[in-house]
């Protein structure tokens, strides 16, 4: 299939950027050829130039102008543990069966960061970026946009989202996972979750525990709601000194890590799970069915997220249609394991 020529219409360029500067666009050039062949007060200007007007430099002007590179961006929170692993794989697969490329980066769940990574993969002229959730700064959408670069979010499912999302309900996953709980019985719970601040994967989930809580008539107190990284030994920590002190019947937890951190915490008190402590997690990740017991949780259909993923922007690609408004919802599957038991 031939390559269609990606319009840029509306992105600044040097000129622009001289402009504004109040330099020639040759001083622009030598700036970002060789920096300090230019005189600091002229540089921070041009700095400030380029970043007020969102310029990227074009790496790969020279070979591959108005041409698209056979790479596609992908932007995790992390890469550190089997939350976005599965995804990772599938996303990387897809992509060489349309004889793409993948970049990937991670801004450790600061989205800030999204700014220069976003910055960083334009300038290598991505053919489109994936990002995870809804939750971004303006700054590099605007660079998207600007671009014309399509753009899919992922993992999150948002009816209302302004750019094509595929992703599971996560809402829902919150809710079932509380809800189990529950119809066994369980008041006495505890909730361990990460910080939802630029998070909205974990505050929809958060969301859909609340709600049960409230369809019972129950408060879900501070005491009961704990704060707790994506780290399994935080997590371990963190649920020995909950569980030394006014040990709950249960614990939800915002996603397995935190699942596992709370498991391997009962271990080193000698509790037994399920009959001393039920405990759901969230994503069914790496090892949730080989632990022991078995994590009872939500599978998150992460595989078919990145396969469909991929599928979308290269069709974005390709055709120039900008599929702003089409969604897919992914199932997802709640996995009754041996986790938990009736009080």
């Amino acid at each position: 299939m031939a390559k269609r020529s990606r319009s840029f219409k509306g992105a600044p360029g040097i000129v622009d950027v001289a402009a504004r500067a109040e330099v020639s666009p040759a001083t622009v050039s030598r700036f970002f050829n060789n920096p300090d062949v230019v005189k600091t007060p002229t540089r921070k200007r041009i700095e400030k130039a380029a970043n007020d007007l969102g310029y990227i430099r074009d790496r790969m002007a020279g070979s591959m102008h108005n041409r698209f590179s056979g790479t596609i961006g992908l932007i995790v929170p992390t890469i550190d543990n089997a939350i976005f692993s599965e995804l990772i794989e599938a996303f990387a697969s897809q992509l060489l069966e349309h004889d793409r490329t993948m970049l990937i980066a991670a801004h450790g769940y600061e989205l800030k960061r999204e700014i220069g990574i976003v910055r960083s993969l334009l300038e290598r002229r991505i053919d489109g970026i994936a990002l995870v959730g809804q939750d971004h700064d303006a700054v590099p959408m605007n660079m998207l946009a600007q671009r014309n670069i399509p753009v899919v979010s992922i993992w999150n499912f948002d009816a209302n989202s302004s750019i094509p999302c595929i992703g599971a309900d996560n809402f829902e996953a919150g809710r079932l996972v509380a809800q189990h709980l529950f119809d066994l019985g369980h008041r006495n719970i505890t909730v361990i979750f990460p910080d939802t601040n630029g998070n909205d994967r974990a505050r929809d989930r958060l969301r859909g525990v609340k709600s049960v809580f409230t369809s019972q008539q129950l408060n879900l107190s501070p005491k009961n709601l704990k704060t707790c990284p994506y780290d399994i030994g935080e997590a371990k920590k963190l649920t020995m000194k909950i569980l030394e002190s006014n040990r709950p019947t249960a614990v939800v937890c915002g996603n397995d890590i935190i699942s596992h951190g709370v498991i391997f915490a009962c271990q080193a008190l000698g509790l037994n799970v399920p009959q001393d402590l039920s405990i759901v997690g969230i994503g069914d990740f790496a090892g949730s069915a080989h632990m022991e017991p078995g994590l009872t949780t939500v599978r998150l259909p992460a595989k078919r997220i990145g396969t469909l993923a991929a599928n979308t922007l290269v069709s974005m690609n390709e055709t120039g249609t900008p599929l702003r408004n089409k969604h897919q919802k992914v199932d997802m599957s709640f996995m009754n394991r041996g986790s938990t038991a009736a009080v």
